[in-house]
């Protein structure tokens, strides 16, 4: 089953309110920790709180053409 965030729901119109809150996600995080949790809309794979900015594991594929992680910040991803 895939999981949408409330963002990416309000955002495409998605007629339901979504599975999870990244907001509220993120504020239960302690400093420094993450939370692995999918939305398949915005695709990414968790949620972190680094120095207190939220945080969301994207996708990279590297020069070599392997896919890593690479953390952006919640705005880049959210808009």
């Amino acid at each position: 089953m895939a999981d949408f965030s409330k963002q990416y729901c309000e955002t495409h119109d998605m007629g339901f309110n979504g599975d999870f809150d990244i907001l509220e996600e993120f504020n239960r995080l302690e400093p420094n920790s993450y939370v692995n949790i999918i939305c398949e809309g915005y695709g990414f794979g968790a949620i972190a709180n680094i120095k207190g900015e939220c945080k969301l594991l994207m996708p990279h594929e590297d020069p070599t053409g392997k896919t890593n992680g690479k953390w952006v910040n919640y705005d880049k991803v959210v808009k």
